[in-house]
């Protein structure tokens, strides 16, 4: 039975995907040690260091399918010991050949090594995903470059901007994160076999050789040095899914607010069926954008964890390595989550085009209230300006007046400056700045920087 919302029938989907799921299975971390095994094996047997014909035995021997996970455990609670009932295991499924299964290795180099190819595995859906939902934010951007809407400092309306122009500063950063996710790469999928406390004593003066030939079978790097005690990888590995978690989380938060019933610009993807309340039937709530924001407050908690966990004691302990345990499983998860839903998000938004200009007309022209000062301190001066249109603005404001009007009655205003050129003042249209041309600017730069 589930004791973990990660893993309920009804509600885990919302909190991580089948797809990782998969890969964080205790199965799947069992496949990948046995894996580690007999990789370590291979290399030993190739190198003399075992015999090769040994070497051979373990390797078509070696099966982690055909294992019982619950005789494991038996065996586990039993040696009050992680990794050693899966040794005696192996030892035994291959039988002679057993004496030389773990050769020369301590349990955190399996391990450990086991771990960073179940990061491997989710490092390239994550990647595989934040280049998805880039290129549909690219696509977005592109296609509302021109739409005017109200850009809000503070949650309240300050100017008017472009939906597209808020679309290319989500994509900046998301080019930004598969940037990051590129350069540490090689830093992250890195194994380690290097025996007790990373000196390859119990390996003879081929461990080097050994380690290098085992994780090359693998398909990761080598370490300069056996990094047991030194856990900065797997920080590093944490701190780049919490930065797109952060933005995620980001625009699942404003996306939520956009779809405010009074305010309305867009709406998350509907379909038949879908249920809003139990007990109000109008409702279409925006679910899947509370899912998508409440992700990133427990994903961080847990690169938290991860972050403590570079605290090792001596040259090796189990206080650290636990929490890794319980902290990666639950950033993978949580990220695959995040990405998936806001992918289906971008696709299906519906985008409220009417609304949105019917918003910039909210305030009777008090949005542009920075246009006009600047207009007329050309000629009064800024400061003069200011405190010219900072008092017909209140006035505008608390008699709930169209801000036109109270210009025009002021003859500080009327006697220098037309209606018409008032009117055009006020037009949010001709108060949008760069946005376009910087909407253009990133989709250049993020089809030119290589990650897409």
């Amino acid at each position: 039975m589930a004791s973990h919302i990660l893993d309920f029938l009804i509600l885990g989907n919302n909190f991580g995907t089948s797809e990782m799921r998969q890969i964080w299975s205790e199965q799947n971390r069992l496949e990948k040690q046995v894996k580690v095994e007999v990789a370590l094996a291979k290399a030993q047997g190739e190198l003399g260091v075992i015999p090769a014909e040994i070497a051979d035995t373990i390797i078509a021997k070696a099966d982690a399918s055909k294992l019982s996970l619950e005789q494991l455990a038996e065996e586990a609670a039993k040696a009050k010991h992680s990794l050693m009932s899966t040794i005696s295991a192996l030892q035994k499924q291959v039988g002679d050949a057993g004496e030389y299964i773990h050769y020369g290795a301590t349990t955190q180099d399996i391990v450990d090594t086991a771990t960073v190819l179940q990061i491997q595995q989710s490092f390239a859906i994550i990647e595989r995903d934040t280049k998805l939902i880039a290129s549909q934010l690219k696509l977005l951007a592109k296609q509302y470059q021109y739409l005017p809407m109200v850009g809000r400092t503070h949650g309240m309306q300050a100017l008017p901007t472009t939906f597209g122009f808020k679309l290319a500063v989500w994509l900046d950063e998301f080019v930004r994160h598969l940037q990051r996710l590129s350069e540490i790469k090689q830093r992250v999928l890195v194994g380690n076999i290097s025996g007790a406390i990373c000196t390859y004593a119990s390996m003879g003066e081929l461990g080097p050789q050994v380690e290098q030939r085992a994780l090359t079978l693998l398909g990761l790097n080598t370490p300069n040095i056996g990094w047991q005690a030194a856990r900065d990888r797997f920080s590093e590995y944490a701190s780049v899914i919490a930065l797109i978690s952060g933005t995620l989380g980001k625009i699942g938060n404003e996306f939520y607010n956009l779809m405010r019933t009074e305010i309305n610009e867009v709406e998350e993807p509907f379909s038949d069926g879908k249920i809003g309340s139990t007990t109000m039937p109008h409702k279409r709530n925006p679910a899947a954008l509370e899912g998508l924001a409440s992700l990133t407050a427990p994903l961080l908690k847990s690169v938290a964890l991860i972050h403590e966990s570079m605290k090792v004691e001596h040259e090796r302990d189990a206080m650290s390595w636990r929490a890794e345990w319980i902290a990666l499983p639950e950033i993978n998860l949580y990220i695959s989550a995040q990405l998936q839903t806001a992918l289906a998000v971008l696709k299906g938004l519906k985008v409220n085009a009417d609304q949105m200009l019917a918003n910039l007309a909210k305030q009777n022209g008090l949005l542009l209230s920075e246009k006009i000062m600047f207009e007329i301190g050309k000629r009064l001066g800024k400061q003069t300006a200011h405190h010219l249109i900072y008092e017909n603005a209140m006035q505008a404001f608390e008699q709930n007046r169209p801000f036109k009007s109270l210009l025009l009655e002021d003859p500080r205003i009327n006697n220098h400056f037309t209606e018409a050129e008032l009117d055009n003042w006020l037009n949010p249209i001709n108060y949008l700045g760069s946005a376009a041309e910087k909407v253009e600017q990133v989709i250049k730069y993020a089809e030119q920087s290589g990650v897409l």
